[in-house]
């Protein structure tokens, strides 16, 4: 399953969190996959495409991880997947 993961960092402040990737990495859970991702231009908000197939475990790795963003997650398709579902 796909996921878009919406990160708003913590006071317009995205230094944390690539402080702290920079040190521990994504720090995701066996069986959640890192995609892509993308940060607005006044990096107060990055938006990321994970792929797992347990949303608990992706749920897990959000409350880890909170302290310095925000985080809300949408589950998404593919539009080659909606386009065959007719």
């Amino acid at each position: 399953m796909l996921f878009m993961v919406i990160e708003k960092y913590r006071d317009g402040d995205a230094k944390p969190v690539y402080r702290r990737f920079n040190e521990k990495g994504r720090m995701c859970p066996h069986g959640a996959r890192y995609l892509s991702s993308w940060v607005t231009t006044d990096f107060e908000r990055c938006f990321q495409v994970m792929d797992c197939d347990d949303r608990m475990l992706l749920d897990e790795w959000m409350q880890n991880n909170d302290a310095k963003a925000k985080k809300a997650t949408l589950e998404t398709l593919v539009s080659d997947v909606i386009s065959t579902r007719g």
